[in-house]
Protein backbone atom coordinates (compact mmCIF):
# COMPACT_ATOMS: atom_id res chain seq x y z
CA UNK A 1 0.00 0.00 0.00
CA UNK A 2 1.21 3.40 -0.96
CA UNK A 3 1.75 5.99 1.67
CA UNK A 4 -0.94 8.42 0.55
CA UNK A 5 -3.36 10.75 2.27
CA UNK A 6 -6.19 8.26 1.79
CA UNK A 7 -4.21 5.37 3.32
CA UNK A 8 -3.35 7.48 6.33
CA UNK A 9 -7.00 8.43 6.83
CA UNK A 10 -7.99 4.76 6.54
CA UNK A 11 -5.39 3.78 9.18
CA UNK A 12 -6.64 6.47 11.55
CA UNK A 13 -10.21 5.34 10.98
CA UNK A 14 -9.36 1.68 11.74
CA UNK A 15 -7.54 2.66 14.92
CA UNK A 16 -10.53 4.76 16.02
CA UNK A 17 -12.87 1.84 15.33
CA UNK A 18 -10.59 -0.51 17.34
CA UNK A 19 -10.58 1.83 20.34
CA UNK A 20 -14.36 2.20 20.07
CA UNK A 21 -14.83 -1.59 20.07
CA UNK A 22 -12.48 -2.00 23.05
CA UNK A 23 -14.42 0.65 24.95
CA UNK A 24 -17.78 -0.95 24.16
CA UNK A 25 -16.38 -4.41 25.13
CA UNK A 26 -15.08 -3.18 28.47
CA UNK A 27 -18.31 -1.37 29.35
CA UNK A 28 -20.48 -4.29 28.26
CA UNK A 29 -18.71 -6.84 30.52
CA UNK A 30 -20.25 -10.29 30.12
CA UNK A 31 -23.05 -8.86 27.88
CA UNK A 32 -20.59 -7.28 25.48
CA UNK A 33 -21.99 -6.99 21.90
CA UNK A 34 -18.65 -8.21 20.54
CA UNK A 35 -18.57 -11.39 22.65
CA UNK A 36 -19.86 -13.44 19.75
CA UNK A 37 -17.14 -12.12 17.47
CA UNK A 38 -14.54 -12.93 20.10
CA UNK A 39 -15.69 -16.54 20.41
CA UNK A 40 -15.73 -16.90 16.63
CA UNK A 41 -12.17 -15.59 16.47
CA UNK A 42 -11.12 -17.97 19.24
CA UNK A 43 -12.63 -20.86 17.30
CA UNK A 44 -10.75 -19.91 14.17
CA UNK A 45 -7.39 -18.85 15.62
CA UNK A 46 -7.26 -21.14 18.72
CA UNK A 47 -5.73 -24.19 16.93
CA UNK A 48 -3.18 -21.92 15.30
CA UNK A 49 -2.17 -20.52 18.70
CA UNK A 50 -1.87 -24.04 20.17
CA UNK A 51 0.35 -25.09 17.32
CA UNK A 52 2.55 -22.07 17.69
CA UNK A 53 2.69 -22.65 21.47
CA UNK A 54 3.72 -26.28 20.98
CA UNK A 55 6.46 -25.19 18.63
CA UNK A 56 7.71 -22.41 20.88
CA UNK A 57 7.46 -24.19 24.29
CA UNK A 58 10.53 -26.48 23.81
CA UNK A 59 12.62 -23.45 22.98
CA UNK A 60 11.34 -21.62 26.03
CA UNK A 61 11.87 -24.69 28.22
CA UNK A 62 15.38 -25.06 26.90
CA UNK A 63 16.13 -21.41 27.62
CA UNK A 64 14.67 -21.80 31.12
CA UNK A 65 16.67 -24.99 31.70
CA UNK A 66 19.86 -23.27 30.62
CA UNK A 67 19.11 -20.35 32.92
CA UNK A 68 18.31 -22.71 35.83
CA UNK A 69 21.38 -24.80 35.07
CA UNK A 70 23.54 -21.72 35.26
CA UNK A 71 22.00 -20.81 38.59
CA UNK A 72 22.52 -24.35 39.93
CA UNK A 73 26.09 -24.37 38.70
CA UNK A 74 26.73 -21.02 40.36
CA UNK A 75 25.17 -22.28 43.61
CA UNK A 76 27.21 -25.49 43.44
CA UNK A 77 30.39 -23.52 42.89
CA UNK A 78 29.51 -21.33 45.87
CA UNK A 79 28.90 -24.38 48.07
CA UNK A 80 32.17 -25.94 46.95
CA UNK A 81 34.01 -22.77 47.86
CA UNK A 82 32.30 -22.67 51.24
CA UNK A 83 33.17 -26.33 51.90
CA UNK A 84 36.77 -25.76 50.84
CA UNK A 85 37.00 -22.75 53.14
CA UNK A 86 35.48 -24.78 56.01
CA UNK A 87 37.87 -27.66 55.44
CA UNK A 88 40.79 -25.25 55.34
CA UNK A 89 39.59 -23.71 58.59
CA UNK A 90 39.18 -27.10 60.24
CA UNK A 91 42.58 -28.18 58.99
CA UNK A 92 44.08 -24.98 60.26
CA UNK A 93 42.41 -25.50 63.63
CA UNK A 94 43.74 -29.07 63.86
CA UNK A 95 47.21 -27.89 62.96
CA UNK A 96 46.97 -25.06 65.47
CA UNK A 97 45.92 -27.51 68.18
CA UNK A 98 48.84 -29.78 67.28
CA UNK A 99 51.26 -26.87 67.46
CA UNK A 100 49.85 -25.73 70.78
CA UNK A 101 50.32 -29.23 72.17
CA UNK A 102 53.92 -29.30 70.91
CA UNK A 103 54.58 -25.88 72.39
CA UNK A 104 53.07 -26.86 75.75
CA UNK A 105 55.18 -30.03 75.91
CA UNK A 106 58.32 -28.13 74.93
CA UNK A 107 57.68 -25.48 77.58
CA UNK A 108 57.25 -28.23 80.15
CA UNK A 109 60.60 -29.76 79.17
CA UNK A 110 62.25 -26.32 79.28
CA UNK A 111 60.77 -25.71 82.72
CA UNK A 112 62.11 -29.01 84.06
CA UNK A 113 65.60 -28.20 82.77
CA UNK A 114 65.40 -24.48 83.62
CA UNK A 115 66.22 -23.56 80.02
CA UNK A 116 65.33 -20.12 78.69
CA UNK A 117 64.08 -20.79 75.17
CA UNK A 118 62.88 -18.83 72.16
CA UNK A 119 60.10 -20.66 70.32
CA UNK A 120 60.40 -21.00 66.55
CA UNK A 121 58.72 -22.68 63.61
CA UNK A 122 60.45 -24.75 60.95
CA UNK A 123 59.93 -23.01 57.62
CA UNK A 124 62.23 -25.05 55.38
CA UNK A 125 64.37 -28.17 55.30
CA UNK A 126 67.81 -28.42 53.78
CA UNK A 127 69.86 -25.39 52.89
CA UNK A 128 72.00 -23.83 50.21
CA UNK A 129 75.05 -25.27 51.95
CA UNK A 130 74.62 -28.72 50.41
CA UNK A 131 72.76 -31.91 51.15
CA UNK A 132 73.33 -31.84 54.91
CA UNK A 133 70.59 -32.52 57.43
CA UNK A 134 69.51 -28.97 58.24
CA UNK A 135 66.37 -26.96 58.83
CA UNK A 136 65.57 -23.26 58.61
CA UNK A 137 63.64 -21.62 61.45
CA UNK A 138 61.82 -18.29 61.50
CA UNK A 139 63.91 -16.54 64.18
CA UNK A 140 67.23 -14.78 63.74
CA UNK A 141 69.56 -12.11 65.04
CA UNK A 142 66.67 -9.69 65.59
CA UNK A 143 65.24 -12.25 68.05
CA UNK A 144 68.48 -12.65 69.99
CA UNK A 145 69.60 -15.83 68.23
CA UNK A 146 73.34 -16.44 67.96
CA UNK A 147 75.57 -19.07 66.40
CA UNK A 148 76.21 -22.28 68.42
CA UNK A 149 73.01 -22.23 70.44
CA UNK A 150 71.31 -25.50 71.42
CA UNK A 151 68.03 -26.32 69.66
CA UNK A 152 65.48 -28.70 71.21
CA UNK A 153 61.82 -29.61 71.01
CA UNK A 154 59.32 -31.40 73.20
CA UNK A 155 61.18 -34.73 72.77
CA UNK A 156 64.81 -33.74 73.21
CA UNK A 157 67.90 -32.61 71.32
CA UNK A 158 67.24 -31.32 67.78
CA UNK A 159 70.63 -29.77 66.88
CA UNK A 160 72.60 -26.56 67.04
CA UNK A 161 72.44 -23.18 65.28
CA UNK A 162 75.11 -22.84 62.57
CA UNK A 163 74.09 -19.77 60.55
CA UNK A 164 72.14 -16.71 61.70
CA UNK A 165 70.39 -14.18 59.49
CA UNK A 166 68.35 -11.12 60.45
CA UNK A 167 65.05 -13.06 60.66
CA UNK A 168 65.94 -16.73 60.04
CA UNK A 169 68.55 -19.22 61.20
CA UNK A 170 69.96 -22.55 59.98
CA UNK A 171 70.08 -25.49 62.37
CA UNK A 172 72.35 -28.52 61.88
CA UNK A 173 70.37 -31.57 62.99
CA UNK A 174 71.80 -34.09 65.44
CA UNK A 175 71.59 -36.92 62.89
CA UNK A 176 73.89 -35.16 60.41
CA UNK A 177 77.22 -37.00 59.85
CA UNK A 178 79.09 -33.77 60.72
CA UNK A 179 77.28 -33.45 64.05
CA UNK A 180 78.97 -34.49 67.32
CA UNK A 181 77.76 -33.95 70.88
CA UNK A 182 79.11 -35.00 74.27
CA UNK A 183 76.82 -37.42 76.12
CA UNK A 184 76.41 -38.75 79.62
CA UNK A 185 74.82 -42.07 80.53
CA UNK A 186 71.92 -42.01 82.96
CA UNK A 187 72.82 -43.44 86.33
CA UNK A 188 76.37 -44.58 85.59
CA UNK A 189 77.52 -41.14 84.33
CA UNK A 190 79.67 -42.80 81.65
CA UNK A 191 80.80 -40.17 79.15
CA UNK A 192 80.98 -40.44 75.38
CA UNK A 193 80.52 -38.71 72.06
CA UNK A 194 77.48 -39.20 69.81
CA UNK A 195 77.70 -38.70 66.04
CA UNK A 196 74.90 -38.56 63.46
CA UNK A 197 74.42 -41.24 60.81
CA UNK A 198 71.58 -39.83 58.74
CA UNK A 199 68.48 -42.00 58.97
CA UNK A 200 70.29 -44.60 61.11
CA UNK A 201 70.72 -44.54 64.91
CA UNK A 202 73.33 -42.26 66.47
CA UNK A 203 76.76 -43.82 66.97
CA UNK A 204 78.20 -43.29 70.44
CA UNK A 205 81.80 -43.89 71.49
CA UNK A 206 82.08 -44.37 75.26
CA UNK A 207 85.37 -43.28 76.78
CA UNK A 208 85.39 -46.32 79.05
CA UNK A 209 85.88 -49.49 77.00
CA UNK A 210 84.82 -51.65 79.97
CA UNK A 211 81.67 -49.72 80.77
CA UNK A 212 78.63 -51.85 81.56
CA UNK A 213 75.91 -50.83 79.13
CA UNK A 214 72.70 -52.58 78.19
CA UNK A 215 69.89 -52.05 75.74
CA UNK A 216 67.38 -49.48 77.04
CA UNK A 217 69.91 -47.27 78.84
CA UNK A 218 69.37 -43.55 78.23
CA UNK A 219 71.67 -40.65 77.42
CA UNK A 220 71.57 -36.87 77.87
CA UNK A 221 73.88 -34.10 76.68
CA UNK A 222 76.98 -33.61 78.82
CA UNK A 223 77.21 -29.91 78.06
CA UNK A 224 79.94 -27.72 76.59
CA UNK A 225 82.23 -25.07 77.99
CA UNK A 226 80.24 -21.87 78.56
CA UNK A 227 77.16 -23.91 77.49
CA UNK A 228 77.99 -23.46 73.79
CA UNK A 229 77.09 -25.15 71.59
CA UNK A 230 75.31 -27.51 74.02
CA UNK A 231 73.66 -27.05 77.37
CA UNK A 232 73.64 -30.04 79.77
CA UNK A 233 70.81 -32.45 80.50
CA UNK A 234 68.93 -32.42 77.19
CA UNK A 235 67.56 -35.92 76.35
CA UNK A 236 69.44 -37.54 73.46
CA UNK A 237 68.09 -41.07 73.05
CA UNK A 238 67.90 -44.72 74.12
CA UNK A 239 70.54 -47.41 73.59
CA UNK A 240 69.29 -49.84 70.94
CA UNK A 241 72.45 -51.95 70.37
CA UNK A 242 75.81 -52.46 72.09
CA UNK A 243 78.86 -53.77 70.26
CA UNK A 244 80.73 -56.52 72.09
CA UNK A 245 83.66 -55.23 74.10
CA UNK A 246 86.89 -56.07 72.30
CA UNK A 247 89.17 -54.91 75.06
CA UNK A 248 89.75 -51.53 73.38
CA UNK A 249 90.01 -48.18 75.02
CA UNK A 250 86.47 -47.19 73.92
CA UNK A 251 83.17 -48.97 73.47
CA UNK A 252 80.69 -48.45 70.65
CA UNK A 253 76.93 -48.39 71.05
CA UNK A 254 74.01 -47.23 68.94
CA UNK A 255 71.31 -44.92 70.21
CA UNK A 256 67.81 -44.32 68.85
CA UNK A 257 67.20 -40.55 69.21
CA UNK A 258 64.12 -39.26 70.97
CA UNK A 259 63.54 -36.69 68.21
CA UNK A 260 62.01 -37.67 64.86
CA UNK A 261 64.04 -35.51 62.49
CA UNK A 262 61.56 -35.90 59.63
CA UNK A 263 58.62 -34.52 61.64
CA UNK A 264 59.91 -31.22 62.97
CA UNK A 265 57.55 -28.27 63.28
CA UNK A 266 57.85 -26.35 66.57
CA UNK A 267 61.33 -26.06 68.12
CA UNK A 268 63.00 -23.94 70.76
CA UNK A 269 66.39 -22.23 70.76
CA UNK A 270 68.04 -22.16 74.20
CA UNK A 271 68.94 -18.49 74.67
CA UNK A 272 69.63 -18.85 78.40
CA UNK A 273 71.44 -21.85 79.91
CA UNK A 274 70.34 -23.34 83.26
CA UNK A 275 72.13 -22.15 86.40
CA UNK A 276 72.93 -25.75 87.34
CA UNK A 277 73.12 -29.06 85.50
CA UNK A 278 69.64 -30.66 85.54
CA UNK A 279 71.31 -34.10 85.29
CA UNK A 280 68.60 -36.68 84.51
CA UNK A 281 65.58 -34.62 85.57
CA UNK A 282 64.53 -33.81 82.01
CA UNK A 283 64.40 -37.44 80.85
CA UNK A 284 60.87 -38.78 80.36
CA UNK A 285 59.44 -41.14 82.95
CA UNK A 286 60.35 -44.76 82.39
CA UNK A 287 57.45 -46.98 81.38
CA UNK A 288 56.25 -49.17 84.22
CA UNK A 289 56.87 -52.89 83.63
CA UNK A 290 53.73 -54.88 82.97
CA UNK A 291 53.47 -57.79 85.46
CA UNK A 292 53.33 -61.26 83.93
CA UNK A 293 50.10 -63.00 84.97
CA UNK A 294 50.57 -66.27 86.95
CA UNK A 295 48.26 -69.11 86.00
CA UNK A 296 47.48 -71.74 88.68
CA UNK A 297 46.06 -75.05 87.46
CA UNK A 298 44.01 -77.11 89.96
CA UNK A 299 43.28 -80.75 89.07
CA UNK A 300 39.94 -82.08 90.35
CA UNK A 301 39.66 -85.94 90.46
CA UNK A 302 36.71 -87.41 88.61
CA UNK A 303 33.97 -89.58 90.21
CA UNK A 304 35.30 -92.78 88.68
CA UNK A 305 38.72 -92.09 90.06
CA UNK A 306 37.24 -91.55 93.55
CA UNK A 307 35.38 -94.85 93.37
CA UNK A 308 38.48 -96.63 92.20
CA UNK A 309 40.44 -95.07 95.02
CA UNK A 310 37.84 -96.21 97.55
CA UNK A 311 38.03 -99.78 96.31
CA UNK A 312 41.79 -99.69 96.49
CA UNK A 313 41.65 -98.47 100.07
CA UNK A 314 39.24 -101.27 100.98
CA UNK A 315 41.53 -103.85 99.38
CA UNK A 316 44.47 -102.52 101.32
CA UNK A 317 42.41 -102.77 104.57
CA UNK A 318 41.42 -106.38 103.85
CA UNK A 319 45.01 -107.30 103.05
CA UNK A 320 46.17 -105.76 106.34
CA UNK A 321 43.62 -107.74 108.33
CA UNK A 322 44.69 -110.96 106.59
CA UNK A 323 48.33 -110.38 107.43
CA UNK A 324 47.41 -109.70 111.06
CA UNK A 325 45.41 -112.93 111.25
CA UNK A 326 48.33 -114.96 109.99
CA UNK A 327 50.60 -113.45 112.60
CA UNK A 328 48.09 -113.99 115.50
CA UNK A 329 46.63 -117.53 115.63
CA UNK A 330 43.99 -116.47 118.10
CA UNK A 331 42.39 -114.40 115.36
CA UNK A 332 41.73 -117.44 113.09
CA UNK A 333 38.28 -118.95 112.80
CA UNK A 334 39.45 -122.65 112.76
CA UNK A 335 38.55 -124.74 115.92
CA UNK A 336 41.45 -125.76 118.16
CA UNK A 337 42.12 -129.44 118.84
CA UNK A 338 42.34 -130.99 122.33
CA UNK A 339 46.05 -131.38 121.98
CA UNK A 340 46.33 -127.75 121.27
CA UNK A 341 44.28 -127.03 124.33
Amino acid sequence: MRDTKESRLLLVLLIAIAFALITVDIRGGRNSPVDGARQAAATVFGPVEDGLSSAVDPVGNAVSAIRDSGERHSRLATLEKENAALKAKLGSDDRSRSRLNQLDSMMKLAGEGQYGIKGAQVVAIGSAQGFSWTITIDVGASDGIKRDMTVLNADGLVGRVTTVGPDTSTVLLANDPDFTVGTRMEGSDELGFASGQGDRPLRVQLLNGKAEVKKGDRLVTFGSESDKPFVPGVPVGVVSRVDPSGGGLTRTLYVTPYVSFTKLDIVGVVVQAPKKDPRDEVLPSKPKPVPTPTVTVTVTPSTGANQGGGQSDQSQSDQSQSDQSRSDPSQTDEPQTDQQR
